[in-house]
């Protein structure tokens, strides 16, 4: 079976290979963009599948010659660990080649605001859009700020795989510290959510115009001369779903009309996802990224400078580079539970 996988893996990647060269697909802008994303989501795989022919052979060459010559320690050993290395390279090789979240490669809304804990839960959201910020940045996504207010913060982040990288970021992230404005210097607890939306496209989202009801009115907050004077604030509602978007950042009623749509298509794709996905499992919460936002998801104690991911039980001591958008790490953890758990229900259905 596994020598079945690879072949596939082998033919299709020298096909994605030889249609990159094609000149035909590369005067087709369209087509050559999903030429290159098929060819580098398998490249990780054929280079599985070559370092596990390579192991192969080393194995087969191995036995051959103990064969011929009788006891051979040396080509024993070779043997031997040849082949735990196949072992190995099998399963990550069916790791690699599971079905992909046709999410992972969309651009991402990613909503923070304050939770339970009062003032400091609203300085808390701030601090957690930072450090969510300096990740995109350092991952190499391009970032747009669409709402900054009182404990609430709305970001756009694109780039290819922006949703496989920030998906499992979406939960209830809990702090323990002391708090600037606590004067006796006792530690408090508070918590800030984040809801991390894939951004749909018209073509994934049809809305009707006669299901909207649009309000403007004048904005209250930063927003220069027209704050106060001109009618540029909107909202949007959405009354099949009972959906409310506001949104006052910019000067113009037809820039926030056109963000105050981007974060509405992005509610409503993901309430659509959900809904079919509870259709598809009874227990979402068992799920990685994909369970219950009011649920704790991460601790970030100020005092230990320890950060502790509570669905992978990963604990590390390095909070000041966490929040400087150090989250690789995580991310990296997250992804391979997420393969895991996959691969298993692959295997028990």
């Amino acid at each position: 079976m596994i020598e079945d996988l690879v072949a596939q893996i082998e033919t299709r990647f020298a096909e994605l290979a030889a249609q990159m060269s094609d000149p035909e697909v590369i005067a087709d802008r369209d087509r050559y963009t999903d030429v290159a994303r098929a060819y580098r989501q398998l490249e990780p795989a054929a280079q599985l599948a070559v370092e596990w022919r390579r192991a192969c052979d080393d194995a087969a060459g191995a036995e051959e010659i103990i064969a011929e010559s009788g006891e051979d320690a040396e080509m024993r050993e070779l043997m031997r660990s040849a082949r735990e290395r196949i072992e190995e390279l099998e399963e990550e090789i069916r790791l690699a080649m599971l079905e992909r979240d046709p999410n992972d490669s969309k651009n991402v809304i990613v909503e923070v605001q304050g939770g339970a804990g009062g003032d400091e839960a609203g300085i808390w959201a701030g601090d957690v859009y930072r450090m969510l910020t300096r990740y995109a940045e350092r991952r190499g996504f391009s970032t747009e700020p669409i709402e900054i207010g009182e404990g609430k913060y709305t970001l756009a982040i694109k780039g290819d795989g922006a949703y496989s990288v920030f998906k499992f970021e979406g939960g209830t992230h809990r702090v323990q510290r002391v708090p600037v404005t606590e004067s006796q210097g006792r530690i408090h607890t508070s918590t800030a959510t984040v809801a991390v939306l894939p951004e749909a496209e018209d073509v994934d989202v049809q809305i009707d115009s006669q299901d909207l009801q649009i309000d403007v009115y004048r904005s209250s907050g930063p927003g220069g001369q027209s704050v106060n004077t001109t009618d540029s604030a909107v909202r949007i509602t959405h009354k099949p779903s009972g959906i409310v978007v506001s949104m006052q950042d910019e000067k113009s009623q037809l820039q926030n009309r056109e963000k105050a749509m981007r974060v509405l298509r992005a509610r409503l794709y993901e309430r659509a996802l959900a809904e079919q996905q509870a259709e598809l499992a009874a227990d979402r919460r068992s799920q990685v990224g994909t369970g219950d936002r009011a649920e704790k998801i991460r601790t970030y104690n100020y005092g230990e400078r320890r950060v502790t991911d509570h669905r992978i039980k990963l604990t590390t001591y390095n909070l000041d580079q966490v929040l400087a958008g150090e989250l690789d790490e995580f991310t990296d953890a997250l992804t391979a539970d997420e393969r895991r758990r996959r691969l298993a229900a692959q295997a028990a259905a």
